[in-house]
Parts: structure tokens; sequence; C-alpha cells
């Protein structure tokens, strides 16, 4: 069954440059009832203004990744990496004993379109790294590409914690299925476009928790971009 967070729902900041939707409490928005799920933590679903962007700033102890679904993003950090990243790019920074970073529309006319996402780390204390890997729309129409995973198998960018993270492509026919197993949970994020997840319908910025997950179908999609988190059987983020 499919615990259902539709988009409306989602808290909003509106910081003029930043437009953002937060699936779960974040910053000034705070829902005592999202506090995240399993391992996962964040789901911002920001938008940056041509030009904008967030200022250098810290982080530690935390996998935090970036997925453009439109626009060109710029990202800088203190380990001396500079990257422009773009629609089918997934950066991966493991903030470990701290790192410093920023974040800016490349553009300078053009809206920036990402999701920043954060995943409870499960080794305190080590080395920051960042990975960065991309992922065309062949290797996601009308499946289900693992782009993030505990060890970097398959090119997928590699989390310090027993997560999985797929992102698909769906129109029309197209249809897929994923076991992640009786024993695990899972979260589904629609990035855009809508499709059926075991039946029920989920549009644009609609999430859903499921829990003890075991065989999740993907179907009719309407130009539907998705995320799929498998995750540990555990219900709030905690160290």
């Amino acid at each position: 069954m499919l615990d259902i967070r539709k988009a409306d729902h989602r808290g909003r900041a509106n910081h003029g440059w930043l437009q953002s939707r937060h699936t779960f409490s974040f910053g000034s928005y705070h829902d005592p009832r999202q506090q995240g799920f399993s391992d996962l933590l964040v789901i911002n679903d920001d938008r940056v203004a041509p030009a904008q962007g967030f200022g250098t700033h810290g982080h530690r102890d935390m996998e935090i990744f970036s997925y453009v679904l439109e626009g060109a993003l710029a990202h800088q950090d203190s380990m001396g990496t500079g990257s422009v990243i773009r629609p089918g790019d997934v950066q991966m920074m493991s903030a470990g004993t701290g790192v410093q970073h920023s974040e800016f529309n490349h553009s300078a006319q053009e809206p920036v379109h990402f999701l920043q996402i954060w995943i409870m780390t499960n080794e305190r204390g080590a080395k920051p790294r960042y990975q960065e890997a991309h992922f065309g729309d062949a290797e996601k129409r009308g499946r289900l590409r693992l782009i993030i995973a505990p060890q970097s198998a398959d090119g997928a960018l590699a989390v310090r914690q027993d997560a999985r993270v797929y992102a698909g492509l769906f129109d029309g026919n197209e249809s897929t299925a994923l076991d992640v197993g009786a024993d695990r949970h899972a979260y589904v994020h629609v990035a855009r476009g809508s499709l059926d997840v075991n039946g029920e319908r989920l549009a644009e910025g609609d999430g859903a928790r499921i829990r003890n997950a075991g065989m999740l179908r993907f179907d009719h999609g309407d130009n539907a971009e998705v995320l799929v988190f498998d995750l540990r059987p555990n219900e709030l983020p905690a160290w």
C-alpha cells in the first residue's frame, strides 16, 4: 500500500531568487509528521533564477546528491572540485569530516531546476569525497537505471549507506517492475509528468512511502521522470 504525499502538501519557500518545495522538514519549514523516511532525510525541489545560487556553506556527515532536470548547475567545493552539471548528470558529495561548497545557476539567462537530496551516512567522520556521472535518456527509457548504490557497480555512484537510488523515464506503453524485497522500504518521487505505481496515480511532485515494499510496478507514464529509493526498513532517519 502506498502512503502518498501530494505535491501541494509539501513545504514551500520563496526567496525571490529561489523557489523551493520541501518533501520533508527543512529550514524554516517544520512538520513533525514529515521528518524523513528511513535514511532519506531531504528532497528539495529547487528552481534557481539566472546567475543566482547558494553561497559557500558547510556540511558534515551527510550524503548529498543533486539531480538536474533543466538548465545547468555550477558546483565548487573545498576539495578543489569544480564542475557544471546538466540534465542526465548526477553529482554526489559525501561531506564526511566537513566540506564547504557552493551551488549556482551557471546561466545568466535561464533558470535551473534540480533536486537536492540528502541521505544519512553510515560512516561518521569519513574522508570527504565528490563523484559525478552522466546517465543518458537511453539508459532510463522504459526502465529503472541504478544511479546510486553502496558500491559503485555498473557506473552507479557510491553512497555510504545501505541505500540504492534508481531513475527512470516512462511514457505511453513503457513499463517495468522492481523487486526491492519484502523486508525493505521504498520511497518514490515523481520529478515530472505522471505515472502509475502499483496501480496508484502519482503526478509531478508527488511522493509515496512504501513499507515492506516487495514488487513495485511502474506503467502508464505521461512524460514521467521518477526516482525510486530502496531503503532499510526504518521509519525515521537516525544516526
